[in-house]
């Protein structure tokens, strides 16, 4: 309806569709895409067909951002992928997180990190009376420290050095502040790192380290106990993968015998997450290339940082005990077409950054599952949230498991993953052979 009409004194040309010809026409460098309120679909759309132009594109704050004073709309800025993959606002139910929140002591782990650190401003939100940030990482602490001291000057935060794996600290920490919540965001995560030479560190940190945490909660009267877990849990494939698995299901076990009510939280990617492709394609544009991908095929799924800690509170205020939420991941995204995504967005070209397929990695899958085999999913009140209903597990099984982890002071990865076997029946080991290396011209 508004082609041909004046806005201002400007004509208005055409359709987004036509923008390409009238860029042409025009002499076109660059567009700004003004549209913060339309849908997430539509404004992919609109950056795809302008980057397909060759045009920088630029975009405007988001209609939340300007609502709430935190930007202005003429705070123009270049899209990021972030933009590409990112999705609705998720509404929360602030009733219920202000009742888990609001005036409580909240504990969270690895409060440095990239989840625990959002997770940390999105409880800030809610008027914690008390917020310890729980951490093994001394500068991740201060920074978070020093964040806080800026943004949130009324949160009452605590900072404290700690090992999950260290009882006697746990234990301290846990009764000198009484936390009635405890989010449980530290552990190993990189998949790769924890393939070769330390997979019993995986085990030890991700797995003992959460029984540590949840003992201690269960018998410190936590009112809730939040575990953020990942899709690699679910037929795993990778030591991580089958540790976080493990970390579940140690959670499942203690759920049985406490008032504490346990709840783990699976996700897939994070955007901009430490040790995330996104980064990692980022500094290989501006070293000129080229992106190195393992796979032609291989999809991710991806969420922001702030929607999947929201959703963890979400989560943790709906839990009733021994749930494994599952966060609605949207559709998956071909690692390789995000690679090419973010080339157009430098303003490069394909034939100016090369794509190499370098091989799948030792206990890489060429895609995720949100859900085991062996369980289905129901819903909850929030459309991004289902809760996935897993097999039972009881006292005995985990026994047998701190035995095992006890008994060994150290095992190499080949005793690791033949033993994980035993802990996790869907857990997988691929032996085969990697791709050889190709182009992306050989590759299509």
């Amino acid at each position: 309806d508004k082609v041909g009409r004046l806005l201002h004194g400007i004509k208005v040309l055409g359709s987004i569709g036509e923008v390409p010809n009238w860029a042409e026409k025009l002499a076109v460098k660059q567009a700004i895409i003004a549209m913060p309120s339309a849908s997430q679909e539509l404004r992919r759309q609109a950056v795809t067909i302008c980057t397909q132009a060759d045009l920088t594109v630029f975009t405007v704050p988001r209609l939340s951002d300007l609502i709430s004073g935190a930007v202005t709309i003429s705070q123009v800025r270049k899209v990021g992928v972030e933009d590409l993959l990112g999705r609705e606002a998720v509404v929360l139910d602030s009733d219920g997180v202000h009742d888990l929140i609001t005036n409580q002591v909240v504990l969270v782990t690895g409060a440095g990190g990239s989840i625990g650190s959002e997770l940390c401003r999105q409880i800030a939100e809610f008027s914690p009376g008390i917020l310890v940030f729980f951490e093994s990482n001394e500068f991740a602490l201060y920074t978070i420290e020093q964040e806080f001291m800026l943004k949130f000057p009324d949160v009452q935060i605590h900072c404290v050095v700690g090992d999950v794996k260290t009882r006697a600290r746990i234990d301290q920490v846990m009764k000198h502040f009484a936390p009635s919540v405890v989010f449980h965001a530290a552990a190993y995560k990189h998949v790769p790192l924890m393939e070769a030479e330390n997979a019993w560190e995986a085990i030890q940190n991700n797995v003992f380290g959460t029984y540590v945490l949840a003992r201690s909660a269960a018998e410190n009267r936590v009112k809730k106990f939040v575990l953020i877990s990942t899709d690699k849990a679910v037929n795993p494939t990778n030591v991580m993968g089958a540790s976080k698995r493990l970390a579940e299901m140690v959670c499942q076990s203690l759920q049985v015998t406490t008032d504490t009510r346990f709840s783990m939280v699976r996700f897939g990617n994070v955007l901009g997450s430490t040790g995330s492709v996104i980064p990692k394609f980022q500094e290989q544009i501006s070293r000129g290339g080229p992106i190195t991908v393992t796979h032609p095929d291989i999809i991710r799924y991806f969420m922001s940082i702030p929607e999947a800690a929201q959703l963890v509170l979400q989560a943790g205020c709906m839990s009733l005990g021994g749930e494994i939420f599952v966060l609605d991941m949207g559709e998956p995204v071909k690692i390789a077409d995000l690679a090419r995504d973010m080339i157009r967005l430098s303003g490069l070209a394909e034939d100016e950054i090369k794509i190499e397929f370098t091989g799948l990695r030792p206990g890489e899958k060429l895609f995720e599952e949100l859900l085991a085999d062996d369980e289905h999913t129901l819903p909850t009140p929030h459309p991004k949230l289902r809760v996935a209903k897993a097999r039972s597990v009881d006292q005995a099984w985990l026994v047998e498991l701190l035995e095992w982890m006890k008994e060994n002071d150290t095992l190499d990865d080949t005793h690791v993953r033949r033993d994980l076997k035993k802990w996790v029946p869907e857990y997988s080991y691929s032996t085969k052979p990697q791709l050889k290396p190709v182009t992306a011209k050989n590759a299509a």
